[in-house]
């Protein structure tokens, strides 16, 4: 195989990839309109209970996406013309030349509503000046006493699309856990498709060797131990080298690790390790059972409260190439 046809062949993998795993985050919002063509548009909105900003962005995906060429865009919005227009483009087209080479359309995204926000925040602003000042002054007085009486659990993120969790700060007892200790594994609800059953189980991990305190606890679990399939994996940052170790098993559902991993890391969450287990039932679901598997994946890590703010995070996850993978085979 030349070199040209081995990057066409991975570039189209990480498309695959890339699609799946977008598909699971955004849900209904992630329409696939040409699959030949691999055409694709998605709905963003700037998360207000009644959007007054809302914008579709379409994209097709060339042959050559990600390994050396963007995705064909175009925003759809009828009230973003002229200047705001030229600005949001230039701010995707800059996002794409700080990772080149990666896969790029979960950044764009989440830049668009970041942009959708402003403009609705803008909003909020000239409503003020027109009369409503004064009462959101009081408001915010009466905020920050109550503030002062609320326990950290109570804090909301604003996660990805209109998510919002409640943050269980239990896992921050973790960083001062012994090596020695067996993390805490929580289980996800099932989701069944033809006779074949998929449930997810999570830990929060610090080391590799947690990793494998954790997989044989749950194989210690008859009903887990007997699955068709047991198919991991993780990431875990590392402070001091500022990277990640991070590792996936199919389990003989081939080529279903990596497509977790990559959940984990367009996700961008750390320290924690997802595994899911598949029954098998007897019929064959094709494609369907990768969507199953990233669909278990991202609602465990949702129930957990595993997103990571933006801000907060000590590297973007879909900049693969700054990150350290260790295998632990």
């Amino acid at each position: 195989m030349t070199d040209m046809a081995a990057e066409k062949e991975g570039s189209l993998q990480s498309q695959k990839e890339e699609v799946e795993a977008l598909s699971s985050i955004y849900g209904d919002e992630w329409c696939v309109i040409d699959e030949a063509s691999r055409t694709f548009s998605i709905k963003i909105s700037d998360d207000l209970t009644h959007p007054k900003y809302t914008a579709r962005l379409q994209m097709m995906l060339p042959h050559d996406y990600p390994s050396s060429a963007p995705p064909i865009y175009q925003i759809n919005a009828a009230w973003l013309r002229g200047l705001e227009r030229i600005k949001l483009s230039n701010s995707l087209e800059e996002l794409y030349l700080e990772n080149l080479g990666e896969s790029i359309i979960f950044l764009w995204v989440e830049k668009i509503r970041e942009f959708l926000l402003g403009k609705s925040q803008s909003l909020k602003t000239v409503h003020c000046i027109d009369g409503i000042y004064s009462s959101r002054v009081e408001h915010n007085a009466v905020r920050k006493n109550t503030e002062e009486k609320e326990e950290d659990n109570n804090e909301v993120i604003p996660g990805f699309g209109a998510l919002k969790v409640k943050v269980d700060h239990a896992h921050e007892s973790l960083d001062h856990a012994s090596d020695d200790e067996i993390p805490i594994i929580k289980h996800g609800e099932t989701i069944t498709d033809r006779r074949s059953t998929f449930q997810p189980h999570l830990s929060r991990v610090l080391t590799p060797r947690q990793v494998t305190m954790v997989l044989n606890k749950l194989y210690e679990n008859k009903k887990i131990a007997s699955a068709t399939h047991n198919i991991y994996a993780y990431r875990i940052y590392c402070e001091d080298k500022q990277t990640y170790l991070q590792d996936c098993d199919d389990d003989g559902e081939t080529a279903a690790g990596g497509r977790l991993l990559h959940l984990l890391q367009i996700l961008d969450v750390c320290n924690v390790m997802v595994v899911v287990s598949r029954w098998y039932g007897g019929i064959l679901l094709g494609s369907d059972r990768f969507k199953h598997i990233n669909n278990c994946a991202r609602n465990i890590l949702v129930q957990e409260a595993c997103f990571s703010s933006q801000d907060d995070s000590p590297k973007r996850g879909a900049n693969s190439k700054k990150q350290k993978i260790k295998k632990t085979n």
